[in-house]
């Protein structure tokens, strides 16, 4: 189409009640290149308008005499002007009869763009109706723009919100869709040539076909974005773009968007399918490309995150003893567990503790309050200075105490929860001290299972913590610690989900191994918290 020449190759609407003047204005239009869709009044207007509404094939511009037998013509261009979808279809009104100026004016004032006396000059029939069209076009074009940077604008807050890659990479593919009208994917590879990717909802399908799809394009998109800057836009053929992606069975080129991130190690990429693309869209391109860097802007600090949350697992890791590295604790059988938290969730300070007293041994588990690298920090010092402190102390409540003094001290502005246990191997005696965590648990193997009556401040309030809490454990009953991390659930009273883990823990089968697997079968399955858990029992 050339609104600019003089061919528009247009569709417009005749409405006119003489069949020889519609006739007659038909022919004209068609030999000027126009598709022509004649009616005979404005009712009859207003239901070939509405079809074509539903079809989505509404006219360019509508010729509109105004001396219609049912309405006049500036009635019906009142009435197209009120209706939302078809208020921006242009109307040109026309008349044989005299009208005053005030007439003409009417018809502007009801909406129209222009008014023709007849007879008139075809050329200058051509002529207004190539204006209407441009005008409209032009008309179409900015308010497609306004709603594409609105759609875009949204979007990028969207992107900006995102708690992970794969979130992000949903989050822009979902707002790339709805901005082309289309299929697209949004890809991000990582640093570790992971890679991960989102696509437009009911548009394209939501997985890479297999595992050798997966590893050709986190390829291609390396080699193609390696020592490159700013936006890359490019074209793959389909032979080098796995089939079946955008459509299952398909093969399509790729118009992909490239952006690397600022320090180059990461690049993000907005695909899609060139069969779905009539043409290159500048602005439409344009789009893409600012919503591509909003993505690589926005995924550059949640690598650096999941760097952090790398290396405080590490830590965690390192310092938590596994199973196998338990000291030697005679009298007592032990089992722990460790359950990070689901992975795109902020490390945690959860940890567990046995060590061997002079009074006999002593168990903890504990969680420092937050989600980040520092608390994964706290953690291990509270560790080691539980450790020191069992040199020449045993009494749980004490201990409770020094650690309390010592977040104080050395870190004002961190609280943390812990419930320390110490158990006599021979007699079962047990003291219990517990400082805002949940109390341990005792299982007796087929009488149920009750909480330990012990409660206390948090670690780091410096408020003053009650004695011990005693029990006896007999031969055969366990004792169970865990962190909320196993049990918390949003909206979900902790009270009623500690009442779920104490049935859970009486129904479990005998032994420590049984009860641990048991609980987290029951509970530990994509958890925003870590999990610690520590089981033991008397072995006499």
């Amino acid at each position: 189409m050339d609104v600019d020449g003089k061919r528009t190759d247009a569709t417009v609407l005749v409405v006119d009640d003489v069949p020889a003047s519609r006739f007659a204005m038909g022919a004209l239009l068609r030999r000027a290149g126009h598709q022509v869709v004649p009616v005979a009044s404005g009712r009859a207007a207003l239901v070939e308008l509405d079809v074509r509404l539903r079809r989505g094939a509404l006219p360019d511009v509508a010729l509109v005499d105004v001396g219609l037998p049912d309405m006049s013509g500036f009635d019906l261009c009142r009435r197209l002007k009120a209706r939302p979808h078809m208020a921006g279809l242009p109307v040109v009104h026309f008349s044989a009869a005299a009208l005053a100026s005030g007439d003409r004016c009417q018809g502007l004032d009801a909406g129209g763009e222009a008014y023709l006396t007849m007879p008139a000059e075809p050329e200058e029939i051509a002529a207004v109706v190539r204006a209407a069209v441009r005008a409209a076009r032009l008309r179409a074009g900015d308010q497609a723009l306004a709603r594409r940077l609105s759609l875009l604008s949204e979007t990028i807050v969207t992107v900006q919100s995102a708690r992970s890659l794969q979130e992000l990479a949903d989050a822009a593919a979902e707002g790339a869709g709805r901005l082309t009208g289309g299929p697209a994917a949004v890809f991000v590879l990582a640093p570790d040539d992971e890679l991960y990717h989102g696509a437009s909802r009911d548009r394209t399908s939501l997985a890479l076909p297999d595992a050798d799809a997966h590893r050709t394009v986190a390829a291609l998109l390396r080699r193609l974005t390696r020592g490159q800057a700013g936006v890359q836009i490019t074209t793959v053929p389909a032979p080098l773009w796995p089939a079946g992606f955008f459509r299952p069975g398909l093969q399509h080129d790729a118009r992909l968007v490239l952006v690397p991130t600022q320090d180059g190690r990461a690049s993000v990429c907005h695909a899609t399918p060139t069969r779905e693309v009539r043409r290159v869209d500048p602005e439409r391109e344009a789009v893409a490309a600012r919503l591509a860097q909003a993505a690589a802007l926005a995924a550059q600090p949640l690598l650096m995150y999941q760097v952090e949350r790398h290396v405080a697992l590490t830590l965690q890791h390192s310092f938590l003893p596994q199973p196998h590295r338990l000291p030697e604790l005679p009298g007592v059988d032990i089992a722990v567990r460790y359950v990070p938290a689901s992975r795109d969730t902020e490390i945690g300070g959860d940890f567990y503790a046995a060590q061997r007293t002079a009074d006999g041994v002593l168990t903890a588990v504990g969680d420092v309050v937050g989600h980040s690298l520092e608390a994964a920090t706290v953690m291990v010092e509270i560790r080691h200075a539980l450790r020191a402190y069992c040199v020449d102390e045993s009494d749980p409540a004490v201990l409770a105490e020094r650690l309390d003094r010592m977040l104080q001290h050395h870190h004002p502005e961190v609280t943390a929860t812990v419930c320390l246990a110490l158990i006599d191997p021979g007699t079962g005696e047990t003291r219990v001290a517990n400082a805002g965590h949940i109390p341990p648990l005792v299982v007796r193997d087929g009488r149920g299972a009750d909480y330990v009556k012990a409660a206390g401040p948090l670690l780091g309030l410096g408020v003053p913590h009650p004695p011990p809490t005693g029990l006896r454990l007999a031969p055969g009953d366990r004792l169970l610690m865990v962190t909320d991390g196993l049990i918390e659930t949003r909206g979900i009273d902790l009270a009623v989900s500690m009442e779920h883990l104490r049935a859970a823990a009486a129904g479990a089968l005998p032994g420590l191994d049984a009860l641990c697997d048991t609980l987290l079968g029951c509970f530990g399955h994509d958890r925003d918290d870590d999990i610690a858990m520590l089981a033991l029992s008397r072995t006499g």
